[in-house]
């Protein structure tokens, strides 16, 4: 006897194919280096620092002319929340830079994971070798039971 329930739809018939209604389209990856923050701004400290943060950032790696542009206009208001008090620009800095993956949780739904795999390795290696084991077990024995 075969399977239970009513055979399964032809294919062409199914509503959800989960096919992609858009092909993805690959350019070339074009890096460019972050630019400095401009001199016509005497910018706040606190800006400065988180500049540096995301000039410095892995993440940063692989943006493009346009990524830094974007993040540049987010700089000014962040400037604005910290020199002049506009704190109703948080909001806006905070979307922002979750476009770019700033906390764990912004990383998660992108999809961004670091490598760790070096110290992954050598973990699966002390495994590999009983070191876990021992260092748990070292002091204790068998013991028989009559």
């Amino acid at each position: 006897m075969a399977g239970h329930g009513p055979a399964p739809k032809p294919a062409a018939r199914r509503a959800r194919r989960n096919a992609d209604p858009t092909p993805i389209r690959s350019l070339q990856l074009v890096r460019k280096p972050a630019p400095e923050l401009p001199d016509d701004i005497d910018w706040h400290p606190r800006t400065r620092d988180w500049w540096a943060m995301w000039t410095e950032s892995e993440l940063a790696k692989d943006f493009t002319a346009t990524d830094w542009s974007f993040l540049l206009d987010t700089a000014l208001m962040h400037h604005a929340m910290w020199s002049k008090g506009q704190w109703t620009l948080a909001a806006e800095v905070r979307l922002r830079v979750a476009k770019f993956g700033a906390t764990p949780e912004d990383r998660a739904r992108l999809r961004i994971t670091f490598a760790d795999a070096d110290e992954k390795d050598d973990k699966r290696k002390q495994r590999a070798n009983g070191a876990d084991s021992r260092k748990r077990y070292g002091g204790t024995s068998a013991v028989a039971s009559s």
